[in-house]
């Protein structure tokens, strides 16, 4: 009897692995086909080769490429900026963007001014 017991405790997770196992291939696999096909692909190449990558992923590899230079803080603050939705272009500080509107509204005297740098900061 106590060989009997020792032998379900042993052989009781080998068959519970197999039983959870079995539902997690159909899940990962790219499309429905017939049984074979889907572990025949997971051998040969990962499903996200198969597929073209996304804007999205594209993006990453681009600034990833981009930033192979950088490290730390720097390559950080590179990926945030070149990942946002503004793209490559690098944004301007307040204070860069004071200088350039007041370089341009050379000239222009009161309320004028004002309504100019106005406009010309809120872009």
């Amino acid at each position: 009897m106590k060989k009997l017991i020792a032998m379900c405790v042993l052989v009781t997770p080998l068959l519970a692995t197999g039983a959870f196992a079995q539902p997690a291939a159909p899940a990962t696999s790219p499309a429905p086909a017939a049984p074979a096909a889907p572990a025949a692909m997971s051998k040969t190449a990962p499903a996200s080769a198969a597929k073209a990558p996304t804007a999205q992923q594209q993006k990453m590899k681009d600034c990833n490429a981009q930033a192979a230079d950088k490290k730390g803080d720097d390559r950080k603050a590179f990926m945030k900026q070149c990942l946002s939705a503004k793209g490559v272009q690098p944004t301007k500080t307040q204070q860069e963007k004071m200088s350039a509107c007041s370089k341009e509204g050379k000239g222009k005297k009161g309320d004028d001014y004002k309504s100019f740098m106005k406009d010309c900061l809120s872009k």
